[in-house]
C-alpha cells in the first residue's frame, strides 16, 4: 500500500458522531464482541485530550445525553466492531435503555488518565464470566491490543506501530512536503477519486441537514437577511460547513468524511476547497485532487501537533490543509505559494486553542474557513508573512514544526487548565 492510500485507510472514513466519544464506543463495542453474553460491567480509562472532547458534546442515538461514558455503554451493548465509527447507526430503543440504566450503576466507570499527553482509549467489559479489554492508541481506529480474560489475542504488530503510533506517520513526519504532495498526481486512482467524491457528497449531506439546528449557520443566515453579510465565496462557504458542524455536535443521525481521523477536520478541509473551487470554476478532477492535497496536508500538520492538541484543529490543521488546497488548484504543487499560504493562516490563527468539543466548534471552523480562504487568495497573488514575522518559519515545514512547538511546549498547560474549567462546570465546583 502507498502512502497516500494508507492516509485514506487510515484517516479518511465515514464517523457518525463527534470522534472521540464515538471511539470509546468502538473500543468497548470491539472488547465486548470476544464476550460470550451481553456486557453487563464496563470501565473507560481515557486521556485528557479525550476527556475534553467527549464532554459537551450529544451522542447519536443517545435520546440527548451527552458524553463518552454512554457513548461507550451503547458501543458495548451493540458489540459490532464492523461498524468501526458507524456503529451508533444500529442503536435501538432497548439498547439506549439498558446503557442508561447501566450508566447510572457502579458497575460502569468512568478514569480520565491525567499522566497521558497522547490519544488513549481503554475499555473494560464484562458479561458476569468473561472479561475483555480494547486499547486504542495512536488514531482514533487504531486497535493496539485486545485481551481477554488478562490473555492478549491481537496487539498491533510491530512493522504497523513505532513509539505507540502508526508507522505510515513516522515516514510523513521524515518527508518533505514537495514529495508528500506530489503523491497526488502520481498516485491518486479512479477509485481514489470515487472515494474523495463520496467524501464531499457526505459532508454536504451534513449540512443540509444541520441547517435545521439554527445555531451558527441559522445565525449567519440571519445577519445576510439583515444585510450584514454578502452573498460571496466567503459567506457560501462559511454557511455549509458552519450548518454541518452544527449538526455534527448536536447528535445528528448523519455521517461525516473525517480528515486526520476528525469530523470537524473533514468538514472543513473537505468542503472549504470543494466550495471555494466550485465558485471559482475550478473542473471537477482537480478540486477532488485539491482535496487529496487537503487530506494529505493534515496528515502531516497532525504529525507534528497530535492526535489531541491544545490548539483547535478545525481551524489549525485542517485550515492549513485547505488553504494549500485552494493554492493547488490555481496554482498546482508550487511550494513557495503553498508555504506562503501556511504562514499566512499559522499568522492568523496560531494560539487559537481547543476548549472541547461541542456545538460551538462552528464558531471557530469558521474562522478557520475565513482563514483559509483568504490565506490562499493572498498567497496565489504572492503575498504572505516573511520567515521573521512572529512564528513562521523559512519554509511551510518549518512553520508547521513551530505550530508545535508551539502547541506542545510554550501551552502546556493549556489543557489541564480547560479540562479543570469543564470539570467544575460539570459538578458545579468553583465560578466557572
Amino acid at each position: 500500500m502507498n502512502l497516500l492510500k494508507e492516509v485514506f485507510a487510515a484517516e479518511v472514513y465515514p464517523a457518525l458522531g463527534c470522534t472521540e466519544p464515538i471511539s470509546c464506543a468502538y473500543a468497548a463495542t470491539v472488547a465486548a464482541a470476544r464476550l460470550d453474553g451481553p456486557a453487563t460491567s464496563l470501565t473507560l480509562r481515557i486521556d485528557p485530550g479525550t476527556m475534553k472532547n467527549g464532554t459537551a458534546v450529544t451522542v447519536p442515538g443517545a435520546g440527548g445525553q451527552k458524553g463518552n461514558l454512554i457513548a461507550a455503554a451503547l458501543g458495548a451493548l451493540i458489540a459490532r466492531p464492523e461498524e468501526k465509527l458507524e456503529l451508533l447507526r444500529n442503536v435501538t430503543p432497548e439498547i439506549l435503555a439498558t446503557a442508561q440504566r447501566l450508566t447510572r450503576t457502579e458497575a460502569c466507570r468512568l478514569e480520565c488518565l491525567d499522566e497521558r499527553t497522547e490519544f488513549y482509549i481503554e475499555a473494560e467489559v464484562s458479561d458476569g464470566t468473561r472479561m475483555a479489554r480494547c486499547i486504542l492508541s495512536g488514531g482514533h481506529t487504531h486497535i493496539e491490543r485486545i485481551d481477554v480474560d488478562g490473555a492478549p489475542v491481537y496487539e498491533a504488530p510491530a512493522d504497523t506501530t513505532q513509539a505507540g503510533r502508526p508507522a505510515y506517520r513516522t515516514e510523513i513526519e521524515a518527508s518533505d512536503l514537495k514529495s508528500l504532495l506530489s503523491l497526488v498526481e502520481s498516485s491518486l486512482d479512479p477509485d481514489d477519486m470515487i472515494f474523495l467524491q463520496v467524501g464531499i457528497d457526505m459532508n454536504l449531506e451534513a449540512a443540509d441537514y444541520g441547517m435545521r439546528e439554527g445555531r451558527t449557520a441559522g445565525q449567519m443566515l440571519r445577519m445576510h437577511e439583515l444585510g450584514h453579510l454578502a452573498d460571496d465565496i466567503f459567506y457560501r462557504t462559511k454557511l455549509k460547513i458552519a450548518a454541518a458542524v452544527d449538526g455534527r455536535m448536536s447528535g445528528a443521525p448523519r455521517p461525516v468524511m473525517t480528515s486526520g481521523g476528525s469530523g470537524n477536520q473533514g468538514i472543513v478541509a473537505i468542503l472549504t476547497p470543494a466550495l471555494a473551487g466550485q465558485d471559482m470554476g475550478v473542473d471537477r478532477e482537480r478540486i477532488l485532487k485539491s482535496v487529496a492535497i487537503a487530506h494529505l496536508m493534515n496528515a502531516y500538520v497532525k504529525c507534528f501537533v497530535g492526535e489531541l492538541s491544545a490548539v483547535c484543529g478545525c481551524s489549525m490543521a485542517a485550515s492549513i490543509a485547505a488553504a494549500a488546497a485552494i493554492v493547488y488548484q490555481q496554482e498546482g504543487i508550487d511550494m513557495e505559494k503553498i508555504s506562503l499560504a501556511v504562514n499566512n493562516v499559522i499568522g492568523d490563527l496560531s494560539g487559537l486553542i481547543c476548549d472541547g468539543a461541542k456545538p460551538g466548534c462552528s464558531m471557530k471552523a469558521i474562522s478557520g474557513v475565513d482563514t483559509a480562504i483568504r490565506s490562499a487568495l493572498m498567497a496565489i497573488e504572492g503575498c504572505g508573512l516573511a520567515d521573521d514575522e512572529g512564528v513562521v518559519g523559512r519554509t511551510a515545514e518549518d512553520s508547521i514544526r513551530n505550530l508545535a512547538r508551539i502547541s506542545l511546549e510554550g501551552m502546556f498547560g493549556v489543557d489541564p487548565t480547560v479540562l479543570d474549567i469543564i470539570r467544575k462546570k460539570e459538578f458545579g465546583v468553583g465560578h466557572a
